[in-house]
């Protein structure tokens, strides 16, 4: 029997895992930069990996082209504790689109996309450029084909659904628009709606102090996630976890009349 978690896919030869792990690539990224094969000696180098023996996770970046800074697609997933697939990260990045250091402090400390530490000031450049919370680039537009590649691996393993931990509220919003729905965080992303609706108490503490906290905000789901990173909930944006059945969308929607 082919394994049915990432625990029991770290068990195999590399050749093996590298083999499964590259099916979840979407076809039309690798036909946009014209890759190679990656099982191949010339795209080897091009889909790295981290997926030690005795890992129950997996990171995987693949470049368009070696030496280039970033991945254009970024992936960490991990087991559940009853065996299900649970992405923690998905990124897919546009290589020719500026690049704003919000994963990076000045001096190159490590921020976690702003988590642990912030970049204010490449933070400001962003969202000024149209960017999201944690987007270094541009995105690739290809969500919809990489869900759709990404459901064919799990379908492959035996599942007929997965996690994902959206890191930021547009992440769950975007989750929502492609199908997901939430084991944990629902009630939350209610509350986070009332509060930009008119009188809502979020929508109060838009008073414009910095560029993250425009009072246009409130009807935009990127610049409300930029408030949110920014702090005002009180609290960091957390415990929000989502689902989706392979094939299947749940039609699940927390906003109402809100722009991107």
């Amino acid at each position: 029997m082919p394994p049915s978690t990432i625990g029991g896919i770290n068990l195999l030869p590399e050749p093996e895992k590298r083999a499964i792990y590259s099916k979840y690539i979407p076809q039309v990224l690798l036909e946009k930069y014209n890759l190679p094969p990656l099982t191949s000696a010339s795209g080897y180098n091009l889909l790295q990996f981290n997926f030690d023996s005795g890992s129950t996770d997996v990171q995987m970046r693949l470049f368009h082209k070696v030496d280039f800074p970033d991945p254009i697609l970024y992936a960490h997933l991990t087991d559940t504790m009853n065996g299900q697939i649970h992405v923690l990260l998905y990124i897919l990045n546009d290589p020719d689109s500026p690049r704003y250091d919000v994963d990076r402090m000045p001096d190159g400390t490590p921020t976690k996309f702003g988590i642990l530490k912030r970049n204010v000031e490449a933070e400001a450049k962003a969202c000024e450029a149209g960017l999201a919370p944690g987007q270094v680039r541009g995105g690739l537009r290809m969500l919809g084909q990489a869900i759709e590649a990404f459901e064919g691996f799990i379908a492959a393993l035996g599942h007929d659904m997965y996690f994902v931990e959206p890191l930021y509220y547009h992440n769950a919003v975007i989750f929502e628009r492609y199908g997901f729905s939430y084991q944990v965080g629902k009630r939350l992303m209610e509350s986070i709606h009332a509060g930009f609706e008119p009188e809502g108490d979020l929508r109060l503490k838009l008073d414009g102090t910095n560029i993250f906290r425009k009072p246009e905000a409130a009807e935009s789901v990127r610049k409300r996630s930029w408030a949110i990173h920014d702090g005002i909930l009180g609290e960091p944006f957390t415990n929000v976890t989502m689902y989706k059945r392979v094939g299947k969308s749940a039609g699940v929607s927390t906003i109402q009349n809100c722009k991107w």
